[in-house]
């Protein structure tokens, strides 16, 4: 059944490229070119303007032609989410060298190198969850999050379960920035749900925009009319207007994770 459902995306993103077709005209596409092109509508339009026949008509062929490539959108989307996450090889291995050998520090970086690609395309936040085929970049992703943890004392669900709670956590903080750069302070506030978000823009005032400022402004009237039936939250906001830390999510709650997987490796006698 696995086989039959994921088998040809599989097949797309770890075997080697389609030869020329037995009969018919010669192929001028390539999965690189078809991935592109996807990548470039979902860059400006979202997931939702991704169709088979819209990229055959970036590409100027027809829709037919396109499926001696690629049997159907979800191969495609699993060609363009390889294509758009970064290649590990390239500048995630170059952060994670600057990190240094410590665990906390390289799977930290990790996470920030996972935010950058998810804000370079917010779309991939949709594309890559759920059951699906992963290509050899995801993959290799996982592996160097994993390889981190190497020599920690974590057993291999341990480690699994860890790197699934720091990405957790950078995909929350993406949808949180993806829903605000939409436009949509409420979704941010639903994606993130982020008290420190309202307090930045609420108690703070800052100018400028982003998740704290724009979701600030959904209960900046709300505290003025009724602040007073919410003293633990304008006790908050009172802090954050007198001490600052605005803009401090992913690190404050990266933090927080890593202490957490600290303590477990510290439990079973490795040391951080």
């Amino acid at each position: 059944m696995a086989d039959e459902q994921w088998g040809p995306a599989v097949r797309l993103l770890w075997g080697p490229p389609p030869g020329p077709p037995a009969r018919g005209p010669r192929r001028g596409l390539t999965l690189e070119g078809i991935a592109g092109a996807g990548v470039a509508i979902a860059d400006a339009e979202g997931l939702g303007g991704v169709s088979m026949q819209r990229v055959a008509a970036e590409l100027a062929v027809t829709k037919m032609a396109l499926y001696r490539y690629v049997p159907g959108k979800a191969e495609l989307v699993a060609l363009m989410a390889e294509a758009a996450m970064p290649d590990p090889a390239a500048g995630l291995d170059a952060a994670l060298e600057r990190a240094g050998s410590g665990w906390r520090e390289r799977l930290g970086a990790w996470a920030r190198e996972l935010l950058a690609a998810f804000r370079a395309h917010p779309w991939l936040l949709r594309a890559t969850v759920g059951a699906r085929a992963v290509g050899p970049r995801e993959v290799g992703w996982l592996e160097r999050a994993l390889a981190a943890l190497e020599g920690c004392g974590l057993n291999g669900a341990e480690s699994m379960d860890a790197v699934v709670l720091v990405a957790g956590h950078v995909r929350g903080i993406a949808e949180q920035e993806r829903a605000v750069s939409a436009g949509g302070a409420a979704g941010a506030a639903v994606a993130g749900g982020a008290a420190g978000g309202v307090a930045g823009g609420v108690a703070g005032g800052a100018a400028g925009s982003g998740p704290d400022v724009e979701l600030g402004a959904v209960l900046g009237e709300v505290m003025r009319l009724r602040g007073a039936d919410f003293p633990a939250l304008g006790a908050a906001l009172a802090s954050v207007a007198r001490d600052g830390g605005q803009d401090q999510a992913l690190d404050f709650g990266l933090e927080r994770i890593l202490d957490g997987i600290g303590l477990l490796v510290a439990a079973r006698g490795a040391g951080a």
